[in-house]
């Protein structure tokens, strides 16, 4: 059985774009996944890039025309300039990764959910009640929102290490079987043809 790390942030607009589309290509070929929520920013010091606050103005104008295009051929909304953003992504990854140790809920529709809150409702994932309102709504108890914040903390650190040293350098980024890494929601189909063995 294949096994996807997928390597993601909530402040990610290509993140939120992902959609639930990886558990889905996952529950197709019996691959199994696991999530790691990690700080894009910090990922991008430490790989070579650059937040796009930062960025040349031509490559600003490119994303957000990039953004437009993308969220219009997934169909899923998306603000490119939200009101949230950038915002503290901790508490948010927190309630992520003891949902994951919990289990019993929808762990994608959790991720979908927390993008969303950012890129299409205008929501502060940082925000206690912006997260127990997501967890809630994918069959999570939502006081993991304030349960076993230590060890996600040192688990949230832990993925940015461990994306470091795989070869990760953006979000999302899928790895499967710890070798074959695909970068970015538009390289998901790759990700498909890749477990179907014709890539």
């Amino acid at each position: 059985m294949a096994h996807i790390d997928i390597y993601l942030s909530p402040l990610s607009p290509y993140s939120y774009l992902a959609g639930t589309r990886a558990a889905e290509i996952a529950e197709t070929h019996g691959a199994q996944i696991t999530y790691k929520p990690l700080d894009v920013m910090g990922l991008f010091s430490r790989t070579g890039g650059t937040p796009p606050k930062d960025r040349h103005p031509s490559r600003q104008a490119y994303r957000l025309q990039e953004l437009r295009r993308q969220s219009a051929r997934t169909g899923l909304p998306l603000n490119e300039k939200p009101m949230f953003w950038p915002t503290n992504p901790a508490p948010a990854c927190y309630a992520l990764i003891s949902a994951q140790k919990a289990g019993g809920g929808d762990l994608a529709g959790l991720v979908a959910a927390l993008g969303r809150a950012v890129w299409a409702e205008e929501r502060d994932i940082a925000e206690a009640r912006v997260i127990r309102a997501a967890l809630e709504a994918n069959g999570f108890d939502p006081d993991l929102a304030d349960k076993g914040m230590l060890s996600a903390a040192e688990e949230y650190a832990r993925n940015l290490e461990d994306a470091v040293s795989a070869g990760v350098f953006g979000v999302p980024f899928y790895i499967v079987d710890g070798s074959e890494r695909f970068w970015g929601q538009d390289r998901l189909d790759d990700l498909d043809l890749h477990l179907s063995g014709k890539l």
